[in-house]
Formats: C-alpha cells, sequence, structure tokens
C-alpha cells in the first residue's frame, strides 16, 4: 500500500510533554466498528470490560538508554551523545550517535553520570568506556563495551537517563519526573529503550478494580526498540524493512488466554506491543503458543488478526507503523476519521498523550 495513504497533518501543540495527572484521568477516544465515538477517560475502561475478559500487558522496564560523554582519538576528544537502541550480546549495543559522521571505528567512547564539556578523562570510577566497531548503512553506531552483562546494565542505569521520545526530547530536557512518569507501574523485565506507552495509563487502583470485576490480568514483555518512533521513509509498504524486537509469553500465560477465549472471554491487549507480541505467539486459528523469540512482524491493512479482540493505544505518529497496524485493525476510513476526531477535539497525542479504545472491525 501506498504510504501516502497514512499521512494526516497533526499540529504542534496537540503533542504532549507531560502526562495527565492520575495516569487514569486520561481522556479515551472509544471507536467501535460504527456509529459515533464516545467521549470517555482511561477509568471507564471498566465499563468497556467483562467478567472473563483478558487483559494483556507488557511489563517491559525502560532502560536508562541515553547516555553522554566524549569522544577520544589520540590527545583529541569532542562531544558525544548515544542512545542505545539494541543490545547485541553481553557486551554490544547498536546505538544512534551524535554526531554520527565524525566517529570512526575504532574510536574510544567514553560516557559519564553528569557530562560537562572540560570534564577530566581520568575518572574511571564514574565513566563507562566502548569502542566504535562498526558504522551501519543508516548511520547506527556498533558500539563495544569494557563491561559485560549485569556490571554493563548497572553502568547504564549508573550514567545514563530516560530515553524520552524524539518529539518530546526536542522540545524539553528529561527530569525527575520522567523517572516515574515515563514507567508502567507494572514494568519490571529491564530491557526496553521506549515505554510500552498504552500502559502508562494504569495505577495500581485501576488495576485492582479491573481484577476484582472478573477479569483477568497477563504478562508478556516486548522490549520496545527505538524503531518504534520511526516514520515509514518507503513509498510502499511493501519496501518497508520492519525493525526486530524481542517478544516472550510463557507457557502459563499462554494457556490461560486460550483458556479465557474458548471460555467467551476477549483478549484485550493494552498497547500495539502487547497486541504485536500476542499476533506473533498465534496460530491462524487464534490459539496463542508460548513464544520467546524476535519478532518483525508488520500489520497493514489486510492483516487477519488472530488472537486480539480489542486495543487501548495512543495516538501515533503519521506514517508510522503504530498508526498504520490501528488501520488494520480498525479500518483506513474508520481510523482517519477518529483521528480528524482527535485533533478538532483536542486529544493530546504521542507518548504522554491520551488514549484510543479501539474494536476490531471485524468483530
Amino acid at each position: 500500500m501506498r504510504v501516502d495513504l497514512f499521512d494526516f497533518e497533526l499540529p504542534q501543540d496537540r503533542i504532549a510533554l507531560r502526562p495527565v495527572e492520575p495516569r487514569d484521568g486520561a481522556r479515551m477516544l472509544v471507536v467501535p466498528p460504527s456509529g459515533s465515538f464516545e467521549e470517555r477517560i482511561v477509568r471507564d475502561l471498566l465499563s468497556y470490560l467483562r467478567p472473563g475478559d483478558a487483559l494483556v500487558i507488557n511489563d517491559t522496564r525502560v532502560i536508562h538508554a541515553r547516555l553522554s560523554g566524549k569522544r577520544i582519538r589520540g590527545e583529541l576528544s569532542a562531544g558525544v551523545e548515544a542512545t542505545l537502541i539494541e543490545r547485541l550480546d553481553a557486551s554490544r549495543w547498536r546505538a544512534l550517535m551524535r554526531p554520527a559522521k565524525k566517529l570512526v571505528v575504532g574510536d574510544e567512547v567514553r560516557f559519564f553520570r553528569h557530562f560537562v564539556a572540560d570534564a577530566p578523562l581520568n575518572d574511571e570510577a564514574a565513566s563507562l568506556v566502548a569502542h566504535v566497531e562498526a558504522k551501519g548503512a543508516e548511520g547506527e553506531i556498533t558500539l563495544s563495551f569494557a563491561l559485560s552483562g549485569p556490571a554493563l546494565d548497572a553502568a547504564i542505569e549508573a550514567l545514563g537517563e530516560m530515553p524520552l521520545p524524539p518529539y518530546i526530547a526536542g522540545k524539553r530536557a528529561a527530569d525527575e519526573r520522567d523517572e516515574t512518569d515515563y514507567q508502567t507501574v507494572f514494568a519490571r523485565e529491564a530491557g526496553a529503550v521506549a515505554a510500552p506507552t498504552a500502559g502508562l495509563h494504569f495505577t495500581p487502583a485501576l488495576l485492582s478494580e479491573i481484577e476484582a470485576m472478573g477479569v483477568t490480568l497477563h504478562r508478556v514483555t516486548l522490549h520496545v526498540g527505538a524503531g518504534t518512533f520511526l516514520p515509514v521513509k518507503a513509498e510502499d509498504t511493501d519496501a518497508h524493512k520492519m525493525h526486530e524486537e524481542f517478544a516472550r509469553i510463557d507457557a502459563a500465560t499462554a494457556d490461560a488466554l486460550n483458556a479465557a477465549r474458548s471460555g467467551g472471554g476477549r483478549i484485550i491487549a493494552v498497547g500495539t506491543t502487547a497486541l504485536r507480541t500476542l499476533e506473533s505467539a498465534a496460530s491462524e486459528e487464534g490459539m496463542v503458543f508460548p513464544y520467546a523469540a524476535r519478532t518483525s512482524i508488520f500489520i497493514t491493512p489486510g492483516y487477519k488478526f488472530r488472537a486480539t479482540d480489542m486495543l487501548l493505544t495512543n495516538f501515533h505518529l503519521p506514517r508510522s507503523t503504530l498508526f498504520m497496524l490501528v488501520c488494520a485493525f480498525c479500518g483506513v476510513d474508520r481510523m482517519k476519521s477518529a483521528y480528524a476526531h482527535a485533533i478538532a477535539n483536542g486529544y493530546r497525542f504521542y507518548s504522554y498523550g491520551d488514549a484510543s479504545l479501539l474494536y476490531r472491525a471485524d468483530r
């Protein structure tokens, strides 16, 4: 399909720079298969759930993937910034770096907790050393760190900061509020470099109420990568190469989801990452199986959904794979109409923005 079919104009003032308080007070646009849209808030999700339904959340935890420091080449040094985007093994990461063009293979990079232009280069205790191992065709850098495994993880957490999305980071710096604002209340599996943002709307109280009404809560894991923010540059979706992300569903969760559906319950995905995990693990007949692998599933209109009946998600970027996904879920015209309604009525977009509750078109 032509990518320009998924384009739309979004006023800059619709991009949310902070979440609402409380989290479950965000607006929620309900999009049934036909008829009028409904204006609600996330707390009203209770009204749309039924006993026996299964709510699927992504329990990935965002790491401090944004690092600042210096590139060192002989006696020369210069400031650099890196955003880690994909772990390759125990000691290597792919990263987006600035200024990438000035980096060469073999360069040493030293990251600091609080980067200062004239900071000393010999403070080993407060720095993390890496070397540029390779440069990719799209400008990404492969960094090989001196540390590995848990020691590297701990150093990244100590020296890095929250990797806010570019549409927020370009307008303000990350701060202490983002440490909690950009993490879901059910985050526990460290590895994401971006938040599963639909989950940001939940509070412990809301989760308790959901479970009290007979809706079961199920955890899956998909470590969200930076590719989630990237617009599709190809002119046709067939030419787009989807980014890969690690996803996991254990056997107990798969069995519980299959039992819920066979008992007449619906599977409701909290976020596109939970949906992509479910669809990656499901057979054509809709059975969910245990899964632990990298997925590059690319969902566009025409896709036959297997395991997901409803979707709670935020409002996505124009020309993005996620907007294509919701168009596949609800229908292109229906989703374009919903987004036009949201823009006209002041809904807040993207990671810290409002939510939409979507019904699958063929249901």
